[in-house]
């Protein structure tokens, strides 16, 4: 059994490095670099800060528990994420990938998971649940955000994948608090 998991762990490994560089790959293009390095920034955290207040301004149910629910999940989010970087200790890719440089400056030193995935993730969740008739939009932007931390060398794939998850499982512990 031990050996079927490290098997299973090293061709996922594998296939993570072959996505990253396959991704990676596209990169070189300025208008598109452009692009990915705005969305990337899109995800950064001024953009929550700004939703905030809107919801705020909204002035109803609707926007208050929005609001609430993000608070709340994003107490959750951050500290685990942080944890978990910091019991993971995966390197980013640029430093541990020959031949990559990164597009954008990564915000800490830890690649796993991606906290910019997380958050996108999170934020789309709790705005869809609110507001669904916005909800493609919304997860289309937060899929892309995770996209762009590849495209840019900043993560690995499962990276995005942990972060998508962790910031899902968040948005639904804020949600099921203010249901």
């Amino acid at each position: 059994m031990k050996n079927a998991l490290k098997r299973l762990a090293y061709h996922i490994s594998r296939f993570d490095l072959f996505l990253f560089r396959h991704i990676f790959g596209w990169n070189g293009r300025k208008k598109i670099d452009r692009f990915f390095y705005l969305l990337s920034r899109s995800g950064d955290g001024y953009l929550y800060g700004a939703v905030g207040a809107y919801l705020l301004f909204l002035r109803d149910m609707t926007g208050l528990k929005a609001l609430l629910a993000s608070l709340s999940a994003f107490s959750l989010e951050l500290p685990v994420s942080v944890l978990i970087k910091k019991w993971a200790r995966r390197i980013r890719p640029f430093e541990s990938v020959e031949g990559i440089l990164h597009l954008i400056k990564p915000p800490d030193k830890y690649s796993f998971p991606s906290g910019h995935a997380a958050a996108a993730f999170l934020i789309a969740d709790i705005l869809s649940f609110q507001f669904p008739p916005i909800q493609v939009p919304l997860y289309s932007w937060a899929s892309l955000v995770g996209f762009s931390r590849i495209y840019l060398g900043v993560h690995f794939p499962s990276d995005v994948v942990a972060g998508m998850i962790l910031g899902l499982s968040a948005s639904h512990f804020g949600i099921w608090l203010v249901t």
